[in-house]
């Protein structure tokens, strides 16, 4: 019976352990997570999602300081619409960021940086261009653009030294889509090198309706979409992810002709992972009923998460002034509008509840968003409960080789410590 180990996915000359880690937001994929994945041979992400933010955590830098302090005298304000970002300061945090992880770098495999479109900004595209700019800059591997069609992100790029040698690719969770980004950027001359098809079961932001997304699966997706490369001959990686739990799971998706898998739910409850201890044992002890698909977030995908998180029904006063990732062109932003209907509802700021949105910047900047894979309520079985009612911690290296060996639907529980 085939693994995971006997297969390559394939750029050119280069070879690589068919093993994608996800990028996770807000530095969940950490860059120490991603520099373990490559070192065994894999493709680690890491998220330029509120990078800003992530810059000052790790470096102790202060944009996010010196943001608010220069727009602290609108923080009453409702109308967000002077907030703007210091692009210069964008770049250097997105330098840093990238360019330190790239420079730690060892072993045969390579990191990417997951770009979200729908982090507007309230400069949707002059924001988008720097982060995309200073990710090449910084030397990265490739570039996976996300949460969004991202119609116009190639043109963003087209007169960067790096646009034809950096990998690019895109994720999409229907033909469609693919569809609509190949023909958009055909004449550009320049193909994406690699396809993540996202299906329904993956953790985080979905490509699906909320209330249609039981309707789809990942393996008639990917089928479609590699039967319709063939036809148009264009020989393009496709990457399944989401819900592909076990190591037997993902050999059988690259069994049916997909390049690699991409993974992270099982990757949340790993030491290298950005996730606090205390949440990722939130995450181990989660049950089935513990999940829901929901659609508080702002960017108006549905997103899957664990029903506890102490972001859902938090009523918490918008700090776009030091944030303020999602606010479009016009300084709005989903949860503003929920949060003033509440505040004039109930004046009071501290008994306000809002159940229908919630503040994504900030919650994610506190890990109170607790966005899971379908899967996460076997986390449990790929660890040992200790004596105090807590389970195991785990180490990336041992979540990825079960991933590359395992058979027959097993998972290898790690050593007791």
């Amino acid at each position: 019976m085939k693994c995971v180990d006997d297969y390559r996915l394939r750029f050119g000359k280069r070879e690589l352990v068919p093993i994608i880690v996800g990028g996770m937001g807000v530095d969940i994929s950490s860059a120490e997570l991603a520099l373990e994945v490559a070192r065994l041979g894999g493709i680690g992400h890491i998220s330029d999602a509120m990078v800003p933010t992530v810059s000052d955590r790790r470096f102790k830098t202060k944009f996010t300081r010196d943001k608010f302090q220069q727009f602290k005298y609108n923080f009453e304000n409702p109308d967000k619409s002077a907030v703007q970002f210091n692009l210069g300061q964008l770049a250097e945090a997105t330098q840093l960021h990238v360019g330190r992880t790239m420079e730690a770098k060892r072993g045969d495999g390579m990191i990417f940086i997951n770009c979200m479109e729908k982090l507007t900004m309230n400069a949707a595209k002059d924001t988008l261009r720097v982060r995309l700019a200073a990710g090449l800059d910084a030397g990265v591997d490739g570039i996976t653009l996300s949460a969004g069609l991202h119609l116009n992100s190639f043109a963003l790029m087209e007169d960067h030294p790096r646009f034809r040698d950096a990998k690019l690719g895109i994720i999409v969770s229907s033909l469609r889509a693919l569809q609509l980004f190949i023909r958009k950027n055909a004449r550009l001359n320049r193909a994406p090198d690699f396809i993540v098809v996202e299906g329904p079961l993956a953790g985080g932001h979905l490509g699906f309706g909320l209330a249609d997304w039981q309707q789809y699966d990942l393996a008639t997706i990917t089928a479609e979409i590699i039967g319709w490369l063939r036809i148009e001959q264009l020989d393009i990686p496709v990457i399944a992810a989401g819900g592909i739990f076990t190591g037997s799971d993902a050999s059988a998706y690259l069994a049916s002709g997909v390049a690699a898998v991409q993974v992270a739910t099982r990757f949340t409850v790993t030491s290298e992972c950005g996730l606090p201890a205390k949440v990722r044992q939130e995450y181990f002890k989660a049950g089935e009923d513990d999940v829901e698909v929901n659609g508080i977030s702002p960017t108006g995908y549905p997103m899957r998460m664990l029903k506890s998180s102490p972001a859902i029904g938090d009523g918490i006063r918008p700090n776009c002034e030091a944030y303020g990732y999602l606010l479009d062109g016009s300084g709005n932003c989903a949860y503003i509008t929920a949060y003033n209907r509440e505040l004039a509802i109930q004046p009071d700021p501290k008994r306000i509840k809002v159940l229908d949105k919630t503040c994504l910047c900030t919650q994610m900047h506190d890990f109170n968003c607790w966005t899971c894979g379908h899967y996460v309520y076997r986390l449990k079985d790929t660890s040992h409960l200790l004596a105090d009612g807590s389970y195991q911690s785990l180490s990336a290296e041992h979540v990825f080789r079960d991933y590359q060996f395992s058979v027959d639907g097993k998972v290898a529980l790690p050593p007791i410590i």
